[in-house]
């Protein structure tokens, strides 16, 4: 398809009200929405409607969520330091804590592949010290990598399932990182950098495109599989589009894309022309350790 061109702000309808202050947002198997606040709270939300459920509260922080085949949530929680697992009934559990020689200090995004759950830990902002687990349904956890240090941000899996896409946010910029056949990271491969820019999420189309969601400033990109870089959606007042970490494209169709604004209360929704990649939905008990 030929480069999108920005909307209109009007064309971004607010899915969502009354959260505090959303970070994270993500699709489950079964369509349904669900963002996190700012004083650890986990939101559902029905699309259809815009009914809002807060199903759990961590009491810390909830930022990347990821979602398994049984509508168990994986959720970053940087004030706990902790990767938290959320059953559909809002029980909380400690998944991981890091490893004893690197314990997690700032968890900030979650990615299922068919075998595996990676999260990303950021570090401090100017620290170069992010880095990338694995971690099984156990709570065994391994470092997998920290050669994309830079504020380790937003990841997608790709369609192939061989490789994590990254954000540096202090980069700025978004990088390929192979995974090896036994499991391993390999060398990131530089995607795209962005200067003048703080980016954050990132979702896959099924054309490969990506959309990089910036929290600064207001912008949403759309990077298109030959490199192309197009300008989806900015607001310089930051009241509809207001510091947009995170995205996640889903809904009846899958070309709904969901926006997070951090700087806001709400989660917007915004169609697009190209549905959402599929996202990998296993069974996080049956999620084991590299072998």
């Amino acid at each position: 398809m030929s480069a999108p061109t920005q909307v209109a702000l009007d064309a971004i309808e607010v899915v969502a009200d009354g959260l505090d202050h959303p970070e994270g947002v993500a699709v489950g198997a079964d369509g349904t929405l669900y963002a996190g606040g700012e004083a650890g709270q986990l939101y559902r939300i029905d699309q259809a409607t815009g009914a809002v459920e807060q199903i759990a509260c961590s009491g810390g922080w909830i930022l990347g969520l990821a979602l398994d085949c049984d509508d168990t949530i994986v959720a970053c929680d940087p004030k706990r330091r902790e990767l938290l697992t959320v059953t559909p009934g809002g029980e909380i559990a400690v998944l991981s804590r890091g490893t004893a020689a690197l314990p997690l200090t700032n968890p900030n995004w979650p990615v299922f592949s068919d075998d595996a759950l990676y999260v990303s830990d950021s570090g401090t902002w100017e620290g170069a010290e992010g880095r990338i687990y694995r971690v099984a349904g156990d709570g065994t956890t391994e470092l997998w990598t920290d050669a994309v240090p830079r504020f380790t941000n937003g990841m997608a899996l790709n369609a192939a399932g061989d490789a994590l896409f990254v954000v540096e946010s202090t980069g700025p910029s978004v990088s390929r990182v192979p995974i090896l056949p036994d499991g391993s990271a390999g060398a990131p491969e530089l995607v795209v950098e962005l200067p003048g820019t703080v980016p954050d999420g990132l979702a896959f189309d099924e054309e490969g495109a990506l959309y990089i969601a910036c929290y600064r400033p207001d912008r949403i990109y759309r990077l298109d599989r030959h490199g192309d870089l197009a300008v989806v959606a900015e607001d310089y007042q930051g009241t509809v589009v207001g510091a947009p970490t995170n995205v996640a494209l889903g809904g009846r169709d899958g070309r709904d894309l969901f926006i997070a604004s951090l700087a806001r209360w709400h989660v917007g929704r915004l169609r697009v022309a190209v549905p959402g990649l599929p996202l990998r939905y296993p069974s996080l008990r049956s999620i084991r350790g590299r072998r």
